[in-house]
């Protein structure tokens, strides 16, 4: 069976559907004989390659801009994907559309969530025309829809009139390396951040469906707590107004904006802060709370998508966003030693069961089943 990924959203994104393609195309290679496994990507000013992984066979596609062939598949819907991707018994496109394809080879598409149907007032407006353009489109033609969580799963056959039997929810895993840094390490990245006092940390671009505005306010509201409340994240679409109101919020000088943060520097982070705080509207799965808590960090998160299904009894959860009882769910993590250590047990435990090994045997088994 042979095997084709479109990873180009792993070439430009970082995070989110970025880490999910290449995480899984690197567990995928390593379950896969050699040379099974093709990851096409464009690359029509010759970069060398964006990272390697064993036993998969890289495939930069060079000849013309990716933009243009984006502009071509809405317009003309050509030309068709495997001409330029080469032949496979099986493509995966890990970024919610099937692009234009002929031809025997089945397809199967990953919608992590349906964001831009349910809160499209949080999205960018560009984004949402195209992808209600092209989403049912997709649904339709997928011999199979790979969902990250149950939640995205029920919301697919809901809002896209979807079969059941056609949908597969599958888990997103946890790299290994979040886990607890030694204690020289989480206090060197404190001093290079310049954190020198107790922090509450949350991480995700910054976007309007993260609702950073109630974390601020639960902030300002806590003035018992002598520390800062860091963001580390990247900023997203219609990121202006959520940037002013940091920058008016009387509390200002202890909000810290670390920006985009690497792998490299997260466990520490996660590890040091005090508690890790999520007022998220809708994740279709959410790896910071889930890398918090493989860190040893507790978390207090909402309710808002699959967060209640993926979290489960290692956080505290909140299914509103009333700021009373957000000051109160994190005074009692911050001063009850008891129920710290209950969090830190259970979402370790929690962590533990997300694996991209797991991933991406489940993602070989539905592989397999559509091409039976």
């Amino acid at each position: 069976m042979k095997v084709a990924i479109d990873i180009q959203s792993a070439v430009t994104q970082r995070a989110g559907v970025g880490r999910y393609t290449r995480e899984l195309a690197a567990n995928l290679a390593a379950t896969m004989p050699e040379g099974q496994l093709l990851l096409p990507y464009f690359d029509f000013k010759r970069h060398a390659e964006p990272f390697t992984i064993p036993h998969a066979t890289m495939h930069p596609i060079r000849w013309i801009p990716g933009r243009a062939i984006q502009g071509a598949w809405n317009m003309l819907r050509f030309p068709p994907y495997n001409w330029l991707a080469g032949n496979a018994d099986l493509y995966l496109f890990p970024n919610f559309i099937i692009p234009p394809l002929r031809g025997n080879g089945k397809a199967v598409v990953t919608i992590h969530d349906l964001a831009f149907m349910r809160y499209p007032q949080f999205a960018e407006d560009r984004n949402v025309h195209y992808l209600n353009k092209h989403i049912r489109r997709t649904a339709e033609r997928a011999d199979a829809i790979i969902t990250v969580s149950r939640f995205s799963a029920a919301e697919a056959c809901n809002y896209l009139n979807v079969p059941e039997a056609k949908v597969f929810p599958i888990h997103h895993g946890i790299d290994p390396r979040f886990r607890r840094p030694p204690a020289e390490m989480i206090l060197k990245t404190r001093d290079t951040l310049g954190l020198q006092r107790p922090y509450l940390l949350t991480v995700g671009t910054v976007e309007p469906r993260k609702n950073i505005p109630h974390l601020v306010q639960v902030f300002e509201a806590m003035t018992d707590f002598d520390g800062d409340l860091v963001i580390a994240g990247g900023n997203g679409w219609k990121v202006e107004p959520i940037l002013a109101r940091i920058a008016s919020s009387p509390r200002a000088a202890s909000i810290k904006r670390l920006g985009y943060t690497g792998d490299d520097i997260l466990p520490a982070l996660y590890a040091g802060a005090e508690a890790f705080v999520l007022p998220s509207f809708y994740e279709g799965f959410g790896f910071p709370p889930v890398e918090a808590m493989a860190c040893g960090t507790p978390v207090v998160s909402s309710t808002g998508g699959s967060l209640a299904e993926v979290l489960g009894d290692g956080a505290v959860l909140l299914d509103h966003y009333e700021v009373e009882g957000w000051l109160t769910a994190i005074r009692q993590v911050l001063q009850d030693s008891e129920l710290r250590k209950a969090l830190i047990a259970r979402g370790h435990q929690t962590a533990a069961g997300y694996t991209w090994q797991a991933t991406a045997r489940q993602t070989l088994d539905v592989f397999r089943q559509v091409i039976a």
